[in-house]
Order: C-alpha cells, then sequence, then structure tokens
C-alpha cells in the first residue's frame, strides 16, 4: 500500500494512526518532495472511481488562490489532471493507493470499507 501524505497535515496524522492501529503496512510518500506524476494521476482516477474534484485539495491556500472554484467546471479532465501533477499541495491528501483501491481524504467509514476487506 502506498501512502501519499504532507507530514505537517493534521487529517494525514489521523489517517496514519488509524493505519497503524489497524496493523495495515505501507509505504510513506511525502506528496510535496516526490509529487504525483501526470501518469499516475491519471491512473489513480481511472482506477478510484471517484469523481476527478475528489482529488482537488479544495480547503487548500493554492486552490483559493487559483479560483479553481470557477476555473475547475471550465476546464476539461485533461487540464485538470495536468494542474494536478504541477504541484502536491493541490491534490488531496492523504491518498492511498493499494491494488485497484485508491481512496483521497480520510473518512473513517469510508476507509473500513475500502481498506478493511
Amino acid at each position: 500500500m502506498l501512502f501519499i501524505e504532507y507530514p505537517r497535515c493534521s487529517t494525514c496524522k489521523k489517517a496514519k494512526k488509524w493505519l497503524d492501529e489497524h496493523g495495515i503496512e505501507y509505504t510513506d510518500r511525502h506528496i510535496v518532495e516526490e509529487k504525483p506524476s501526470y501518469d499516475e494521476l491519471k491512473d489513480w482516477y481511472e482506477r478510484s472511481g471517484l469523481p476527478l474534484k475528489r482529488f482537488f485539495n479544495t480547503s487548500g491556500n493554492l486552490y483559493k488562490e487559483l479560483k479553481l472554484k470557477d476555473r475547475l467546471p471550465l476546464m476539461s479532465e485533461e487540464e485538470q489532471l495536468q494542474l494536478l501533477a504541477s504541484n502536491g499541495m493541490l491534490v488531496k491528501r492523504p491518498v492511498v493507493v493499494d491494488g485497484d483501491t485508491v481512496t483521497t481524504g480520510f473518512k473513517e467509514a469510508e476507509w473500513e470499507e475500502r481498506l478493511l476487506k
């Protein structure tokens, strides 16, 4: 399992604690130091079954500065994926990639359903 995080993010810390409490092994990856590539994001998006908007960190400063709330609906999927790949801080975190399961953010109920199979 790949756990992509921003270490200072409180949600990422909670998610990591949850994984540890459930004895789930993972490989850590810093989302800024090793930002996801366009190809990775495209693959994760396709495997996740989630709307592309779920991959954006909508509460982040950069999202707000770039006024993406208004711009995203006018952009193609391709443009959105290129934008996500340009800066790790735009990506909703944590991102968990485990085989065919890809999830963004941390909602305990969703993680229990998707990761404790």
